[in-house]
Parts: structure tokens; C-alpha cells; sequence
């Protein structure tokens, strides 16, 4: 008898390990957590199964799973797929050791010839899931949409459109396309996340809050990544300048040990760095320095993305740490390629004269990077912490007419009480010196 994965794609393997391989990739497609315990049981349903030793090295290359080895794990699967794997399951096992080794070409092309192999397409688009393998937004979307005619109106496939939708600033499509998903399956991770975008990126800061906190009441526990939610959730209060409920959310569902490595570095960190910049709490680096002992320093001081990178400037500018952010700008600056030196090092620099207060350098470093923020990765929302670190050294270096103009800038894309508020004190200063 034949066995398929939930896509109708065939399945080289017993009726369990079958059953175990697609309640993972079920989990991976929901955002939710425990694919690995999942895959693991596949493999010791049928140790000759090679996407099973495949979905185990993706996840601990991409998630860092403890007790996977993702080396041991990628040759299992290649010698599995060798002796019985379809064409298409020998060409996702070659596609994920190509990813495992930097090259992202392999799945793109993967998918060309398998439209329809959905853990596939979800690791090529960054999202909250995975990293992505595509240079720019432009080219994930161009994917996604391209294997429209694969999915047709797929619940999954619609969180994921959605996503691209938010990206491209197309509010109300990407709003109906999550709730179409959310009908179809309440706890698509891929449409919640879109439809938490929206929220924010339209200002719709009290009903956005509202429904995430449902959400999060009622999925998040079953959730990977669920410190993103929380996230999300505090940049509302932030926009609402309940300072109060910005600490308890980061006290109840941010700080270590409920939170730690990336997400730690990601979310919690950079939640703290922004929560200071707003007021929402002194300076407290016992606070800080317990979040960055849950991080790999690895990931601090030689992060391998220029995401990681200024999320690790980020965290080192909530401690106060100039030595450790002149350190991680060295070392960006020694990076091959053009985003390290030419984009990440200026902004730790940019971070770090901010934090020794030097704010005049700090602007003009921040504000040469900004055109090319979108190299740094990660989301319009998550980047926004720099144009905030940015917008204070305007305002703490005297550089008034900027700030006024970033302000405005801010407030035409999107609705803030803490803008709003801000631009109507500075209407009374004169004009600044020039920049």
C-alpha cells in the first residue's frame, strides 16, 4: 500500500512512520511546536526512511533542536532516499543538505519540479518559521505566488499568502486571506502572524491587542515561536503607551526561562531595548544580562546573519555594553560579502555612538543606514526599532526639523499616540540647526 504526505506527495515508507512523518509536518505548517519529537518517531518506525532523518537535520538547523545531529541526520537521508526514496523525495533530501550548507538555489529549483512539497516552500519564504532562502522580499513573493495554481484555496496556503500580502502593504487582501485560513484551521500560525502585521502596521492597536490576546489565551501554548505573539501583542501596548502592561507581558510571557536563545534574542531583547526608548522602565541591566545569558554568545559576538547581527546591536544596546557592540562591529565589518560591512557594521556603530551619547554620529550613521534596512531581514516592524533609536538621537542631538520630519513620515504610515504626541511638543520649537 502506498502512503502519501498531506499534500498527496508519495511517501516511501511504513503506514506509522507515514502517520508520525505528517503529524510533524502538520505541526511545522501550524507554527506549532514538538515536529521534532514527531520526525524522531518516524525514524525509529522505519529507519530507512530518509525525509524523516531530513525533517530532523532542517529542524536542528534551523530551530537548533537539542540532541540533533544534523550531519548524522543528513547522511542517514541521503543513503535512505538512495536505496528507495521517489525521484522527489531524493531531490528534497539533496535540496535540504544544499540549505544545511548555504546554498538556497536547491530548494527554489526543488520546487519547480514538486510545486506541491509544502515543507519545502515554507522554508524558501522567511516568515516566523524559517529563516527563507531569498536575497530580497521581492524574489519570496514572486515565489509564493507563483505556485498559486499548486495550492488553490489550501488553508495553509493562504497564511502564507497572506504573509506576502502584509509585505507588500496590501492590507485588506492580506486581512481576508488570514481569515479565510482561520476559518478553515484556527491555528495557523502563518495567519495569525499576518493578520497580527496588519493590525499593527494599520494602527488598529486596540482591536489588534484584543484579538491576539485571545489567540494567545487559547493557541499559543501549543505554539512554536510563541514569544513572537507576545511580541506582537506588546508593540500594541507600546503604541498605547500602557507602559504598565508592556513590563507585565515581558514578566509574564518574555523573560527567561520562559524565553530563551533566538527567541530570546529576537523578541525579549529587542523588546527591551524599545521599552526603554519609550520609558516603560528604568535602567535595569540585571534585566538585560538575564536575557543574554540564555543566548549563545556565538550569536551575540559572531552571529551568521545580518539578521541575528543587528538584533545582537540591539540587545547589546539594552546592556550598555560599548565594548561588546564595538566588538560585534569589528567583526561585521571582517565579514565576506556586502551586507555585514556595508550595512551592519555602520548601524552597530550608529547604536553604539548612540549609547555612549554621541548623538550627532549616531544620526548620521543611522540615517545612511536606513535606505538599505530592508538587507538586515526580518519585518517592516521589527526593523522599526532602528528608525526609533534614530528618531531619539534626532531629538537628544537638537536636530529638531529631522525628527519633525520623521515624525511625520511615521504618523502618515501609520496611526501613534507616542508619535502624535511627540510632533505636538516639537511644534513649539524653533527650527534646529541644520544636520
Amino acid at each position: 500500500m502506498r502512503h502519501h504526505d498531506l499534500y498527496g506527495l508519495r511517501l516511501s515508507t511504513t503506514a506509522h512512520a507515514a502517520q508520525a512523518y505528517n503529524a510533524g509536518l502538520r505541526r511545522i505548517l501550524l507554527v506549532q511546536a514538538g515536529a521534532e519529537h514527531d520526525m524522531r518517531a518516524a525514524v525509529r518506525a522505519d529507519p530507512g526512511f530518509g525525509l524523516a532523518h531530513a525533517g530532523l537535520a532542517l529542524l536542528g538547523h534551523e530551530h537548533g533542536v537539542a540532541g540533533v545531529n544534523v550531519s548524522r541526520s543528513l547522511t542517514a537521508a541521503a543513503a535512505a532516499a538512495g536505496r528507495r526514496g521517489t525521484e522527489r523525495e531524493r531531490s528534497q533530501v539533496a535540496a535540504v543538505a544544499a540549505h544545511v550548507q548555504g546554498e538556497g538555489t536547491a530548494i527554489t529549483a526543488h520546487l519547480r519540479a514538486h510545486p506541491r512539497d509544502a515543507l519545502m516552500l515554507g522554508v524558501a519564504v522567511p516568515t516566523i518559521a524559517f529563516a527563507g532562502v531569498t536575497d530580497v522580499p521581492q524574489q519570496a513573493w514572486a515565489l509564493v505566488e507563483s505556485l498559486s495554481p499548486a495550492y488553490g484555496d489550501d488553508w495553509w496556503y493562504a497564511g502564507m499568502l497572506a504573509f506576502v500580502r502584509q509585505e507588500q502593504e496590501r492590507w485588506a487582501e492580506a486581512a481576508a486571506l488570514a481569515d479565510r485560513a482561520l476559518a478553515a484551521e484556527p491555528a495557523s500560525g502563518h495567519a495569525v502572524h499576518a493578520r497580527a502585521h496588519v493590525h499593527y502596521e494599520t494602527g488598529d492597536h486596540r482591536a489588534g491587542l484584543r484579538w491576539l490576546d485571545d489567540w494567545i489565551t487559547c493557541r499559543a501554548p501549543q505554539a512554536d515561536h510563541r514569544a513572537h505573539f507576545s511580541w506582537h501583542a506588546a508593540l500594541h501596548e507600546l503604541s498605547l503607551e500602557d507602559t504598565a502592561a508592556v513590563r507585565r507581558r515581558y514578566r509574564e510571557q518574555l523573560a527567561p526561562p520562559r524565553v530563551t536563545g533566538m527567541r530570546a534574542l529576537v523578541d525579549s531583547a529587542s523588546l527591551l531595548w524599545r521599552g526603554t526608548l519609550a520609558g516603560a522602565w528604568d535602567d535595569d541591566r540585571q534585566r538585560i544580562e538575564a536575557v543574554l545569558a540564555v543566548i549563545d554568545p556565538q550569536d551575540v559576538f559572531r552571529p551568521q546573519t545580518p539578521f541575528a547581527a543587528w538584533h545582537a546591536a540591539v540587545a547589546l544596546a539594552a546592556g550598555r555594553d560599548t565594548a561588546g557592540l564595538a566588538r560585534l562591529g569589528r567583526y561585521a565589518a571582517s565579514r565576506p560579502g556586502r551586507v555585514f560591512p556595508a550595512v551592519v557594521a555602520p548601524l552597530v556603530a550608529g547604536i553604539q555612538a548612540y549609547v555612549e551619547g554621541r548623538y550627532d554620529a549616531a544620526a548620521a550613521l543611522l540615517m545612511a543606514v536606513r535606505p538599505n534596512a530592508v538587507a538586515l531581514g526580518g519585518s517592516t516592524a521589527q526593523r522599526e526599532v532602528i528608525e526609533d533609536t534614530l528618531l531619539d538621537a534626532l531629538l537628544a542631538g537638537g536636530r529638531l526639523a529631522q525628527a519633525r520630519s520623521l515624525l511625520e513620515h511615521r504618523l502618515g504610515r501609520r496611526p501613534s499616540r507616542r508619535d502624535r504626541r511627540r510632533l505636538h511638543r516639537l511644534a513649539g520649537f524653533p527650527q534646529s540647526r541644520p544636520a
